[in-house]
C-alpha cells in the first residue's frame, strides 16, 4: 500500500504480536476502514480507507489510544522524513529502555544478592542473618521489588491489565500476571503468613524483580538492534543533498533544495553529489550511480543525458536542467517503494496472526491449570506459584510480532542496495518459490541497440534509394528496428522524405506511402496477409540470416517483395551468466519474442534457455504466461516495454528492468534499477534467503518458547527435583526476541553472487 492510497500512523508502546493484533482490530472496527496492517518492526500502522469513505485522522488515533498505545499521523509533509524520524524514535526508545533497565538493575541487585546469595553461599547467609532480621530483610526486598514494578516496570502492568480488562490479553498481560502473582504471593507470605499452609510462606520478591529487569534488558537490546534494521533507508536518505548551486539573478547561488524549481539550471562540480534529477545542459563526466543502482562502474554522461539525484559526479563540472523536485525524484520514489514493501503483510504473516490470536489465552489457561494441579497434588502451594509464573513468563510472544517484519525490513533495504526494488512486499515471498522465469527478448535479453547488418535487394532495385525510402517510412517510430533503419540511412547521409498513409500492422510490421511507392516492412505473416509470396531465393536468404540470430524483415514495394533486411541486436554481455545462475537455482527459463522462430532459437541456444515462444503477437504474452503457470506453477516475467505490461501483471511476479517504460514499471512487482540481468538471480537468492530467515525467526519465536512450557510447568521439577525458576523464563523470553532481530540483521551482510 502506498502513502497516497491511505493513511500512515506511527504507533508507540507495542511490544508483541498480540499488541499488533489489538491495534489492527481497533482500526478495522472503524466504519470506513477497508484494511489495516500494523508493523511491529517499523512501529507503524498502514490504513486503507474504503472508496469514498471519510474517516477523520483523530478517529484512528483515538481508537489506538483506547487500546493503551500512543499514535501520531504521518502525513505527506513528513513522508520522506519519516524514516529518519522513525530512526530517531527508535534511538530515543532504546535510550529510554536502557535507563529503565539500569534503574531496575540498581533496585534489583540488593534483592537478588540477599536472596540468591543466602541460598547459594552458607557463610554469606549466616553473616546476613546476623546483621538483619529475616522480617526486615523481607521488608527491604518487598520495598525494592515494588519500586521495580511501579517505576521501570509500570508499563507492563498498565498495558497488561488494560488488555486483560478488554479481554484481549497480550505479552504485557503475561508479564503483569506472572510477576504480579509472584509479588502478591510474597506480600501475603510476608504480612499475612497465617493465610498460607504451613511451610508455604516463601518469598519470591527476587523472582518478580529479576523477571522485570531481565525483560527490560531484552527490550533494550531488541530496541537497539531494531535501530539497525532501517539503516539501508537511512543510507538512501543521506544521499539527498540539502543544498544546490542554482543560477538565479544572473549569478550562482547556494539554495536549499526545497527552493529549487523544475526548469532551474544547477551547477554540479567535480566530486560533488548531484542534488536533483535532471538532464545535462552542458559538460561531460563519469557519474557513479552505485548508491542508486548497485552498479559499481561509473557511467559516462554528456549533453542531453539524464542524471539521478544522489549520485556522485566524477571528473567534470555539469550544468543540469532540473526535471524533478526532491519529493518526486528517483531517490524519493525508491524510498517510497522500499517503505511500501515493508508495509506489506506477507502471506506467512497471516499464519502468525492466526496463531497469536489464541496463543496468549491458551498460555493463561495452561498457567491456571498448572497452578491448580500443583496446588492440589504438589508438595506445596509455593511450587504451584513458581511453576505457574514460569509458564506465563516463558511463553511471552514478544518475538512473534518481530519474526516476519524485521526480516522484510532488512531484506528490502539490502535489495535496494543491490539495485532491486520490491514494489510489493509479498513479491519477496513469491519470488522465492518461482519455478520458471520468462524473459522478453528485445531490450531485456538484448541491448535494444539493433544495427542493420545485411541488405539484400533484387538486382533491379536501387538499394540506396530504397534504404532512404524505408528510413523515411520509419523516421517517426520509436521501435528499435525503426531506429536501426534510420541510423543506417543517416550514416550514409541519405535524405528522408515525409511518408503518408502510415499504418501499423500490430505485431506484424508497418506500411506507408513514400514518394510514388507504397511499402510494406515486416514479417512473412504480413506479406501473406497482403497476398505477397517471397521467391525461393528470398525465403532461403531469410532463413539463413534468421539462423544466425538476426531479426529479418521482408521489404515489399507496391505489389512485389523486393528484398530482405537483417538487423542484429546484440545479446547482453551478462545474459548467459544470468541464465546459468537461474539454472543453478533450479529455475527453468523461457523467452517470448515476436522474432522468427529461427532467430529466436539461435538466441535461446546461445543462452541455454529452456522454453521458446517465437512469432508471438504483443497481446499473446499474457496468455503465454498463463499457459506457463498452468505447466510450471509459479512464474515470473522480466520485461521492459509498454507491450510487456499485461504479461508483467499476469505473472506471479512481474520484474521490470529500470530503463523500461513507466507503464512496465507500474505493472511490475519488482524493479531492477541497474538493467543487469544478473540482478534477477540476486533478487531470487535474496528472497530465498529471506524466507529461510523468516522460518528461522518463527522457529525461535514459537518452538523455542513452546518447548520450554512443559519444563516451566513442572516437568523439570518432576525429572530432576529442581524448580524451573521464573528467572530462567525471563532470560529465555528476552533473548528469543533479541535473537530474532539479530538473526534478521544477518541479511544485511548477505552475499547474493554465486561466486
Amino acid at each position: 500500500m502506498t502513502q497516497q492510497e491511505g493513511v500512515q500512523l506511527a504507533v508507540h508502546g507495542m511490544n508483541c504480536a498480540a499488541c499488533v493484533r489489538h491495534v489492527e482490530n481497533a482500526l478495522k472496527a472503524i466504519e470506513g476502514v477497508d484494511q489495516a496492517f500494523v508493523n511491529l518492526a517499523t512501529a507503524k500502522a498502514y490504513v486503507t480507507l474504503a472508496p469514498h469513505a471519510r474517516v477523520a485522522h483523530t478517529t484512528l488515533i483515538q481508537a489506538i489510544q483506547k487500546k493503551g498505545f500512543e499514535a501520531q499521523l504521518l502525513n505527506e509533509s513528513n513522508e520522506l522524513n519519516a524514516p529518519a524520524e522513525n530512526q530517531k524514535a527508535l534511538a530515543k526508545e532504546a535510550q529510554q529502555k536502557k535507563q529503565a533497565f539500569l534503574l531496575a538493575l540498581i533496585l534489583t541487585l540488593p534483592v537478588f544478592i540477599s536472596d540468591m546469595g543466602s541460598h547459594l553461599i552458607a557463610p554469606f547467609a549466616h553473616w546476613l542473618h546476623q546483621q538483619i532480621s529475616p522480617y526486615a530483610l523481607g521488608l527491604m526486598q518487598a520495598s525494592l521489588a515494588t519500586l521495580v514494578m511501579v517505576v521501570p516496570g509500570r508499563d507492563f502492568f498498565l498495558l497488561g491489565f488494560n488488555a486483560l480488562w478488554q479481554r484481549q490479553p497480550d505479552m504485557n498481560s503475561l508479564v503483569a500476571v506472572g510477576a504480579g502473582s509472584a509479588w502478591l504471593y510474597s506480600m501475603v507470605a510476608l504480612f499475612a503468613p497465617f493465610l498460607l499452609p504451613a511451610g508455604a510462606n516463601h518469598l519470591y520478591f527476587e523472582a518478580a524483580a529479576v523477571v522485570i529487569t531481565l525483560i527490560l534488558l531484552g527490550k533494550y537490546l531488541e530496541a537497539r538492534a531494531k535501530g539497525q534494521t532501517g539503516e539501508a533507508i537511512n543510507q538512501l536518505l543521506r544521499l539527498q543533498s540539502r543544498f544546490a548551486r542554482v543560477w538565479r539573478q544572473e549569478q550562482w547561488l547556494d539554495l536549499p533544495i526545497d527552493q529549487i524549481m523544475i526548469g532551474d539550471r544547477i551547477l554540479v562540480r567535480a566530486g560533488e553529489t548531484i542534488p536533483l534529477d535532471g538532464k545535462i545542459l552542458q559538460g561531460q563526466s563519469h557519474v557513479n550511480e552505485a548508491m542508486i543502482t548497485g552498479e559499481s562502474m561509473p557511467v559516462y554522461k554528456s549533453t542531453e543525458d539524464t542524471v539521478i539525484g544522489g549520485t556522485l559526479n566524477g571528473n567534470g563540472p555539469l550544468e543540469i536542467h532540473v526535471t524533478h523536485l526532491a519529493n518526486q525524484s528517483t531517490l524519493a520514489t525508491i524510498i517510497r517503494m522500499v517503505e511500501s514493501a515493508q508495509a506489506t503483510k506477507l502471506p506467512v504473516q497471516n499464519h502468525v496472526d492466526r496463531i497469536t490470536a489464541w496463543f496468549v489465552p491458551t498460555v493463561l489457561a495452561i498457567a491456571g491449570a498448572v497452578f491448580i494441579g500443583w496446588a492440589i497434588w504438589g508438595p506445596g502451594l509455593n511450587y504451584a506459584v513458581v511453576n505457574a509464573v514460569a509458564v506465563l513468563i516463558v511463553a511471552c510472544p514478544c518475538a512473534m510480532g518481530l519474526a516476519v517484519p524485521t526480516s522484510i525490513m532488512v531484506a528490502t533495504g539490502r535489495a535496494a542496495q543491490l539495485g532491486v526494488l520490491f514494489r510489493q512486499g509479498d513479491a519477496l515471498q513469491q519470488l522465492a518459490s518461482v519455478q520458471l522465469i520468462a524473459f522478453d527478448k528485445t531490450g531485456t535479453l538484448t541491448l535494444a541497440q539493433p544495427v542493420v547488418q545485411d541488405l539484400f535487394f533484387n538486382e533491379d532495385i536501387d538499394a540506396t534509394r530504397t534504404l532512404s525510402h524505408i528510413a523515411s517510412l520509419q523516421q517517426h517510430s520509436e521501435h528499435p528496428i525503426a531506429t536501426a533503419l534510420v541510423n543506417a540511412a543517416q550514416a550514409k547521409s541519405l535524405p528522408l522524405s515525409a511518408p503518408s498513409q502510415f499504418h501499423t500492422h500490430t505485431g506484424l510490421g508497418v506500411s506507408a506511402q513514400v514518394e510514388q511507392h507504397h511499402y510494406y516492412l515486416g514479417s512473412a505473416a504480413l506479406m501473406a496477409q497482403q497476398g505477397l509470396q517471397p521467391s525461393a531465393a528470398q525465403k532461403n536468404q531469410f532463413e539463413q540470416l534468421a539462423e544466425q540470430g538476426k531479426t529479418v524483415i521482408y521489404v515489399a514495394r507496391d505489389q512485389d517483395i523486393i528484398g530482405v533486411i537483417a538487423i542484429m541486436d546484440a545479446i547482453r554481455p551478462e545474459a548467459a551468466a544470468a541464465i546459468q545462475q537461474l539454472h543453478q537455482l533450479g529455475i527453468k527459463t523461457a523467452m517470448i519474442t515476436g522474432d522468427h522462430i529461427l532467430t529466436a532459437h539461435h538466441v535461446a541456444n546461445a543462452l541455454s534457455i529452456d522454453v521458446v515462444y517465437a512469432q508471438t503477437q504483443p497481446g499473446d504474452k499474457a496468455q503465454i504466461i498463463k499457459q506457463l503457470q498452468a505447466n510450471y506453477g509459479t512464474v515470473a516475467f522480466v520485461g521492459d516495454g509498454i507491450n510487456d505490461a499485461p504479461a508483467l501483471a499476469q505473472a506471479d511476479v512481474g520484474i521490470a528492468v529500470g530503463a523500461g517504460t513507466d507503464v512496465a514499471i507500474e505493472s511490475a512487482n519488482v524493479v531492477l534499477l541497474n538493467n543487469d540481468l544478473g540482478t534477477t538471480s540476486a533478487a531470487v537468492r535474496l528472497s530465498q534467503a529471506t524466507l529461510r530467515n523468516i522460518k528461522q525467526n518463527l522457529f525461535w519465536a514459537f518452538a523455542y518458547n513452546i518447548a520450554l512450557i512443559p519444563l516451566a510447568a513442572g516437568l523439570l521439577l518432576w525429572l530432576t527435583g529442581h524448580v524451573f525458576s521464573p528467572v530462567y523464563s525471563a532470560l529465555a523470553m528476552a533473548f528469543s526476541s533479541v535473537f530474532v532481530v539479530t538473526n534478521a540483521l544477518r541479511l544485511k551482510r548477505l552475499r547474493v553472487n554465486p561466486s
